[in-house]
């Protein structure tokens, strides 16, 4: 072979690579960089606003600090392979370290430790990984808090009277979905729990529980099913805020948008909005930008000054409602629009 036809050859190689590269790690993933620090994002979708706003709080951190963000993300809630995909190929691509929010917790583990045992920081956000300790650092909502506080808000409005609860949850074994889902019970006093089980808790009065991912039309199909199976169901908590919407969407076609209290966690803006339109009673507040932001932060001064970040932060929850409740911490809908996401 000549040199000529040598050379040629090398240079479709390394382009084909870099396409490779750039198709599999998404926003400008070259391995080099010209020395830029990189920093990955892995979310479990790319559409549910919370994940939408997350992105948008790590890309705001990494223009500051003038680090390059390669995202990618879950094709539904759940997805580990998509996510484990993401991790190879952002380790390949340089990374220094990795955000993620995990869609289950447990299976992606094994490629967690791979990319630690290479150098690279992998810190949890919003969703704990099992074990916690598999990852350097978490910055999250404490979710066990965030059910709780609108458990109690629940039972202060409905007081002593009969209730009939529809669970909407996330998918089973996903820590974030069980401490949601205890935490609401255990607020609500219909069961013992604590933040330390790994297992979603039931009720006698719990009289329908169903999984939909966060989604809203999962939502709505799984509320529907919920009234079929008991028409009179009077309390609804839901996993995250389009869940709540697919709820109430549920309860509207039947003509009984009005007999149920739903109460929810997110804190976005549309949740918010939806309190203020009565669609939701209460929501608990989380705060995504602030988790992907101070991720990023800690990456960079990982990757600057080799100290890295460890341990839980807690990003700080708020019960947000228009009808407060005496003896229920909470802020108003004004505080929650304002700070929606923030």
């Amino acid at each position: 072979m000549s040199s000529r036809v040598v050379r040629i050859a090398a240079v479709c190689f390394a382009v084909t690579s870099l396409a490779f590269s750039a198709a599999a790690c998404g926003k400008g993933s070259s391995n080099s960089n010209n020395g830029q620090i990189i920093v990955g994002l892995i979310t479990k979708t790319d559409t549910n606003p919370f994940f939408v706003k997350m992105k948008e709080g790590a890309q705001k951190q990494a223009d500051a600090a003038g680090v390059q963000l390669l995202t990618a993300a879950g094709k539904f809630d759940g997805d580990n392979a998509s996510q484990v995909t993401a991790i190879e190929n952002m380790v390949n691509a340089g990374a220094k370290g990795i955000l993620l929010t995990a869609s289950d917790t447990k299976a992606i583990v094994p490629a967690v430790e791979k990319a630690r045992a290479k150098g690279v920081q992998v810190i949890a956000l919003d969703t704990p990984t099992d074990p916690q300790s598999a990852v350097d650092a978490l910055f999250a909502t404490n979710n066990f808090t965030a059910g709780q506080l609108i458990g109690n808000y629940a039972k202060v409005v409905q007081g002593d009277k009969p209730v009939k609860i529809a669970m909407i949850d996330l998918n089973p074994g996903v820590t974030v979905g069980v401490l949601r889902h205890n935490g609401f019970l255990s607020g609500y006093g219909a069961a013992q729990a604590t933040q330390d089980m790994a297992q979603y808790v039931t009720a006698p009065n719990v009289v329908c529980a169903q999984p939909a991912q966060g989604d809203q039309a999962k939502s709505q199909a799984a509320m529907e099913t919920c009234l079929q199976k008991d028409p009179d169901i009077n309390l609804i908590y839901t996993i995250n805020e389009p869940s709540a919407l697919g709820a109430y969407t549920a309860l509207k076609t039947a003509g009984k948008e009005n007999q149920a209290l739903i109460v929810s966690v997110d804190g976005g803006c549309t949740g918010v909005q939806a309190v203020r339109d009565g669609k939701i009673a209460a929501t608990s507040q989380q705060y995504p930008l602030k988790m992907a932001s101070a991720g990023v932060q800690a990456i960079v001064d990982y990757a600057k000054n080799g100290n890295k970040t460890s341990g839980y932060t807690d990003t700080g929850v708020t019960l947000i409602t228009a009808k407060a409740q005496p003896g229920v911490d909470s802020k108003d809908v004004q505080y929650g629009l304002d700070n929606c996401w923030g």
